[in-house]
């Protein structure tokens, strides 16, 4: 018997009845003999969950290779980073696996309380709470922890906006609705902007909510026209500011600078940037060989943080670069076909919208390291160094791995 929770989300709406009617079985089912009963066999994705420690791994191997040199510097020990994030890193691992074993459908009982403690979290970073680190405040310090607040919204999105869109129904496919799901997830963007100062994070969780919302909209040709128009728009942006950029006092606008001319500042905003495209040219197709970085020794200023990739592709080559892409790639796959196969609209969504934040967080650091945008200062997932960063990676695998155990496979058929 279904509980009530779960009933009211998998009956809600002619929008998740058609989805479900639509969802074909993974294995066709056979038809028992003496019974109209279907056996069917719970599913675990194990895939995922091996793709999730091997990159975890490699992460650890090229935190160590990276940061060596200037940990040993820095603080007398060669491997301060790599133990703490190795240390953080097995701990979230357990963790996810605890997630992964606790019914997702919990989530719909605390939506609001999840959105509203992202929101007051963020808020407490302007009081004395809060905490300056590498220039910008944007952790929060409660007792002994220490965490950015921001991150948590990215999963508050990702939940508070799969159930609404659940609960919804039609009214998805309005005007009205559309705009209920913007502001939802458009006022936690804006929150991370305003009282975090993370224009790349408020980016991300608005993107998620564009994300979700094109995921659940059954007309994609609107969606379309207005990622045209605002890639038109951005695009005029930054011809006409172009010309003033270089008198200009803000810091953003002037990354938009270096990022269209690096090489006329690699002596000062452009130098990590060039630093990173020297270590990429240097590696070559195979690589100087792990640990043999040079670029690592101070040059790549934070290289074990959103540069890691740089030092990836100079100590492995660009063949390092591919299986890392390709790892990321299979990960991503693995998400979608839970999206694809979940039990019910809201565990679809959801591993949706985990899919898309990480999807997002690997183009946008590898597109920065590259040069192909401006410096956004996001993280690479399960590979840069950061305690904050895996811990709520590991959150969201942990709910992926939940909703794909209640995937129920049929059978399948005996020849004999």
């Amino acid at each position: 018997m279904q509980s009530k929770w779960d009933s009211d989300i998998i009956g809600m709406g002619d929008f998740m009845e058609k989805t479900k009617q639509q969802r074909k079985p993974l294995i066709p089912a056979p038809d028992q003999r003496n019974s109209g009963k279907r056996a069917k066999v719970h599913y675990y994705d194990y895939n995922l969950v091996a793709v999730i420690i091997l990159l975890t791994c490699f992460g650890l191997i090229m935190l160590y290779s990276t940061s060596s040199y200037m940990a040993e510097l820095n603080y007398g020990d060669d491997m301060y980073y790599f133990k703490k994030q190795a240390a953080i890193s097995f701990v979230c691992i357990i963790v996810a696996l605890i997630i992964s074993r606790i019914d997702y459908h919990v989530l719909t009982r605390f939506t609001g309380i999840l959105y509203g403690l992202a929101a007051g979290l963020m808020m407490l970073v302007k009081t004395p709470l809060g905490r300056s680190a590498n220039g910008a405040r944007r952790w929060l310090n409660l007792g002994p922890l220490s965490f950015q607040p921001s991150e948590i919204a990215k999963i508050a999105v990702v939940v508070c906006l799969s159930y609404m869109i659940v609960h919804m129904g039609k009214q998805v496919r309005t005007l009205k609705g559309c705009m209920i799901l913007a502001g939802m997830g458009g006022a936690l963007a804006l929150f991370a902007y305003v009282f975090t100062d993370n224009l790349s994070t408020a980016i991300i969780i608005f993107c998620i909510t564009a994300g979700l919302i094109f995921v659940a909209h059954p007309d994609t040709k609107i969606f379309l026209i207005i990622a045209g128009v605002i890639l038109a728009l951005a695009v005029i942006f930054v011809v006409i500011l172009s010309s003033s950029m270089e008198t200009s006092s803000s810091f953003r606008l002037r990354r938009i600078l270096v990022w269209l001319h690096p090489e006329d500042y690699a002596g000062g905003d452009g130098y990590q940037t060039i630093q990173a495209l020297y270590a990429i040219g240097s590696g070559g197709f195979l690589g100087r060989g792990l640990g043999n970085s040079i670029q690592k020794l101070g040059s790549v200023p934070e290289a074990q943080n959103d540069m890691i990739f740089s030092i990836v592709c100079e100590e492995l080559g660009i063949v390092g670069g591919v299986i890392v892409l390709l790892l990321f790639a299979y990960l991503l796959y693995r998400l979608f076909f839970i999206a694809q196969n979940a039990p019910d609209m809201f565990g679809s969504l959801m591993v949706t919208g985990i899919f898309i934040h990480i999807a997002l967080q690997v183009v946008f650091n590898i597109a920065v390291v590259v040069n192909l945008m401006p410096n956004t200062g996001v993280t690479l997932p399960f590979i840069s160094y950061g305690g904050t960063s895996i811990l709520f990676l590991m959150a969201e695998m942990g709910l992926a791995l939940s909703v794909s155990r209640q995937i129920k496979l049929q059978e399948p058929e005996r020849l004999l």
